[in-house]
């Protein structure tokens, strides 16, 4: 019966420890290079819709800043006028000091020629009077108007310039993440490596390229006959990619668009959901070279070359390239 108790006593206890050490083991076991690569590609989705925010808030802090100079600008000639009409209220009342009011009133009846004449340089004083009183009134309700902006002004870029910081930190963020699981990628593709020749074997990697080379093919819409936005973006061709950045050399999603076309004399703003308020929306049918293709949420953007296929700066990883039309979710399709 002792003999029997203890047996399932241990029996218990290795269940116990074998379903302990079982979770453990697969918590720790590596993942799979599909695995990897498919936290790559989020990684990536989910840097792009920091960036892109990232880009807005940027063009938001520049408007808020260019509003505040207008602000300041359109206060200037109202407090040129308070200052002035200060002036001269300040020269009446210093006059009116040392003249009194009869010596002031005699003076203007012995330069009068006539009871007439004296009635209008009373009234003309008095016109004078007001008006100061009018610029110094008119001067005090617009301080009260631009104080009440600037500080709004000022409360917002102060909240826009937080976001930027916030936005920075995250995309520093993920691309750290991006970057150990590169190095997880390559490890892994080392040791599969490693296996096939040990097996002398074929092995497929998934190491992702940032060749700058181009097949012929895949420049098809790069020919003599494209539109000033597609010859511009085709020049592009291999050059790096580098968040919030609109060339000459590096360029983002947003940014190699907004150059593109600002090469055809159009002036987009510098982030992917900015760019859809701005131009027509349009039908995949109704596509045609220059056009602009929205993904992700808006999260990213590329110009349509032709054949079914788009150039665009895709993320850090990169460089601007050719690719298929279908590369990603499809948002909407744009004409500026």
């Amino acid at each position: 019966m002792f003999i029997r108790r203890t047996a399932l006593r241990s029996m218990l206890i290795g269940l116990a420890v074998a379903a302990m050490v079982a979770p453990a083991c697969a918590a720790h076991a590596d993942p799979s290079a599909d695995e990897i690569q498919a936290k790559i590609d989020k990684g990536n989705k989910d840097l792009e819709l920091v960036v892109e925010q990232y880009n807005k808030t940027t063009e938001d802090l520049t408007a808020t800043q260019a509003a505040i100079t207008k602000l300041e600008g359109d206060l200037k000639p109202l407090q040129s006028d308070m200052e002035a009409a200060q002036a001269g209220a300040s020269q009446v009342a210093i006059n009116a000091y040392k003249t009194g009011n009869n010596l002031r009133t005699l003076s203007l009846m012995l330069g009068a020629s006539s009871s007439d004449g004296f009635v209008d340089r009373v009234g003309t004083l008095e016109q004078i009077s007001r008006n100061q009183q009018h610029d110094i009134a008119t001067y005090s309700a617009a301080k009260g108007t631009f104080d009440t902006e600037k500080n709004r002004l000022n409360e917002q870029l102060a909240a826009q310039t937080r976001q930027k910081t916030e936005l920075e930190t995250r995309r520093k963020q993920i691309e750290g993440d991006i970057a150990r699981l590169d190095d997880m990628q390559r490890k892994a593709d080392a040791a599969a490596a490693a296996a096939a020749a040990k097996a002398k074997t074929p092995t497929k990697t998934t190491t992702t390229t940032t060749t700058t080379s181009t097949s012929a093919s895949s420049t098809a819409g790069c020919g003599s006959g494209a539109g000033t936005v597609v010859k511009f973006a085709c020049a592009q061709l291999g050059k790096r990619y580098v968040y919030a950045t609109a060339g000459p050399n590096t360029y983002d999603c947003s940014g190699l668009t907004m150059a593109a076309w600002k090469a055809a004399g159009v002036s987009l703003p510098h982030n992917a959901a900015q760019q859809w308020g701005k131009v027509k929306h349009i039908s995949r049918s109704q596509l045609v070279p220059g056009d602009l293709v929205f993904y992700n949420g808006l999260g990213h953007v590329g110009i349509y070359i032709g054949n079914n296929q788009i150039i665009h700066a895709p993320n850090s990883r990169t460089v601007v390239k050719v690719a298929p039309i279908d590369i990603d979710s499809l948002y909407g399709y744009g004409r500026p």
